[in-house]
């Protein structure tokens, strides 16, 4: 079997993506001096991504579209749900704080799985919230050029693994490291 080479890839980019009436909308920017880092086969990124930016060179630049069933699928109405007001509760009252219309919050599901959602809606009881991903139901549009490739360490495979799995690392603690696993403690 042949070993797959683990790449450590940082790539500045913009992402666009089209609003309703069909403008073209910038949501999303990595710039050149806070680059957006992964490896290469480690499912850190969107593998349709990760296929058009890992076999290209530093300096070399891109500008792909990404059709939505390979990005975030489609926008699904059955992931806005209401939830019970008092779900949202602090020592025995409604968390006001950080539960409000436009507000993303954390959630955890009854299986440990962490998630997020976004505030739709505050009631008198029932808070609704929309748990599709912020880009589902858009195809997305990368411009940038890759700024580092080249076989990742295994320093940074274990880092990578460590924040993957929830371990305390690197994970943006690390003043100009941008939250990547090059930095040393």
């Amino acid at each position: 079997m042949e070993k797959i080479e683990n790449k450590y890839v940082t790539v500045s980019y913009e992402l666009f993506t089209k609003d309703e009436e069909g403008k073209i909308e910038l949501v999303e920017k990595a710039p050149v001096e806070h680059p957006f880092q992964f490896i290469t086969g480690m499912g850190v990124t969107l593998e349709a991504f990760e296929n058009n930016v890992a076999n290209l060179s530093e300096g070399e630049n891109f500008d792909f579209t990404i059709g939505m069933e390979d990005a975030y699928g489609p926008y699904v109405e059955e992931h806005v749900i209401e939830l019970g007001k008092d779900i949202f509760t602090i020592d025995g009252h409604f968390d006001s704080n950080t539960i409000y219309p436009g507000n993303v919050v954390p959630l955890v599901n009854e299986d440990g799985n962490r998630f997020q959602g976004l505030v739709l809606e505050v009631s008198d009881t029932k808070v609704k919230l929309d748990l599709n991903d912020p880009l589902a139901g858009k195809e997305l549009r990368f411009k940038g050029q890759v700024v580092t490739s080249r076989p990742a360490t295994e320093a940074e495979m274990k880092e990578m693994l460590a924040m993957m799995s929830g371990e305390e690392g690197c994970g943006g603690s690390c003043e100009g490291c941008g939250g990547g696993c090059n930095c040393e403690h």
